[in-house]
């Protein structure tokens, strides 16, 4: 063994291991975190596309709504460490913050590795010591942890708290390793599945590909049952769809063969009577010309073509002849815009991942093992997941403050 004992092994230096270190050694716990990554929150410092959602400004109960993986669960841990507590930890530790479109908060740098830092910093302040090294066992003595095994060696320690993340963007540590280690402490893995991932799509998505479309209404159906529904950004990739509506959509999918199709109204903000009325306008000022050049000030330009041959209109058909009923099928198509979707991209690729350490065998308010005395868990390692919008980093910073407050220290045994 080496080194004397520690109050608590944190394994993962992400935002999860990082808040639970902080918080536990704010107590005056001895804490020792292990990460084999040179530098804190590695995931974290390329999340939001670098600018770091690290929250959302709304009330714990709007919050609640967004969890889509056993928000019940999660209820305690969010109101003791709610978005308002996040946001002043942060302020305080020099990262002034700015909120944006549906609440989201992010720094005002837009520098995720802003975020990263102040994690770092406020651990060297409470006295957490690092070691780069991985973790590959957790020891027990007498039912109960009693050290963590390192590629490097072994370290005592009186609790033990596996905050290593899930699967997705492996480049960053993010490879499962909690898992393995959960389940050889006796803990159930429910499946695990990508979640804020990308579809691949039909033959049209690659003709539409690098088109973004803003301010539109994607709704989601499974056998004609719609599952979601929402307005904001999207866009198209060689591959299929991607975009935050996406990726909050595919928070109600399952890579289980089901068949899912997307429908996009081009133009929410008009009911189907005032769009009649925009396209009659519109075709009265285009009476000449042919249809596939008379669409401009309606729709994207890499949009019109596909438009227009999923219309069933020939494109060369002068828009005074566009007859009636072939008017409203163009209408139906810009407010109904079909995309059937085939398969989720790879789970490396997700934000989040879905599934993880079963939660009926983990104690809410403390994040405590119900099945190993000493072991602890927190973050997306969890079975918790949840839309985007900052809401899976508050699941972190929740779970893992709880869990640093539970976690016994040496003076009170």
């Amino acid at each position: 063994m080496k080194s004397s004992v520690t109050d608590l092994a944190v394994i993962g230096a992400g935002p999860a291991g990082m808040m639970a270190a902080v918080t536990a050694a704010r107590r005056g716990a001895a804490v020792v975190v292990f990460d084999p990554n040179p530098r804190v929150g590695k995931k974290l410092r390329i999340t939001g596309k670098g600018r770091c959602n690290l929250t959302n400004d709304c009330r714990p109960q709007e919050l609640l709504e967004y969890v889509r993986t056993n928000a019940r669960f999660f209820k305690s841990a969010l109101y003791a460490f709610p978005p308002s507590a996040v946001m002043e930890f942060f302020e305080k530790e020099g990262v002034p913050l700015k909120t944006e479109r549906g609440g989201r908060v992010f720094p005002v740098s837009d520098k995720a590795g802003d975020v990263a830092d102040a994690l770092a910093r406020a651990a060297e302040r409470s006295g957490v010591r690092f070691v780069r090294e991985k973790v590959v066992r957790i020891l027990t003595e007498d039912g109960a942890v009693s050290g963590v095994r390192t590629d490097g060696g072994d370290y005592p320690c009186r609790a033990a708290a596996i905050c290593t993340g899930g699967l997705s963007y492996p480049a960053t540590g993010s490879t499962g390793d909690g898992y393995v280690l959960a389940r050889s402490a006796g803990h159930t893995i429910r499946e695990t599945r990508p979640s804020l991932v990308p579809w691949e799509g039909e033959e049209v998505c690659a003709r539409l590909q690098g088109l973004s479309l803003r301010n539109v209404t994607l709704s989601l159906f499974e056998a004609g049952k719609l599952l979601f529904r929402e307005q904001g950004e999207m866009l198209f990739t060689h591959f299929g769809v991607s975009g935050p509506l996406m990726l909050s959509a595919s928070t109600w999918m399952r890579p289980d063969g089901k068949r899912y199709r997307l429908e996009i109204d081009l133009k929410p903000a008009l009911t189907p009577e005032k769009l009649d009325e925009r396209l009659l306008r519109d075709f009265a000022e285009n009476a000449n010309r042919d249809l596939i050049n008379a669409l401009d000030a309606l729709l994207p330009k890499k949009m019109i073509p596909v438009i227009v041959e999923r219309s069933g209109i020939p494109g060369r058909t002068k828009v005074n002849s566009v007859t009636r009923e072939q008017r409203l099928r163009l209408r139906d198509l810009l407010k109904a815009f079909p995309v059937e979707l085939i398969r989720p991209r790879p789970v490396a690729e997700a934000i989040v991942t879905a599934g993880g350490v079963d939660v009926a065998e983990v104690e809410p308010r403390t994040m405590a093992s119900k099945l190993l005395p000493g072991l602890y868990f927190a973050g997306e390692v969890l079975d918790l997941d949840a839309r985007t919008g900052g809401f899976n980093l508050q699941i972190a910073w929740s779970t893992g403050s709880a869990l640093g407050r539970s976690v016994p220290i040496k003076e009170s045994l």
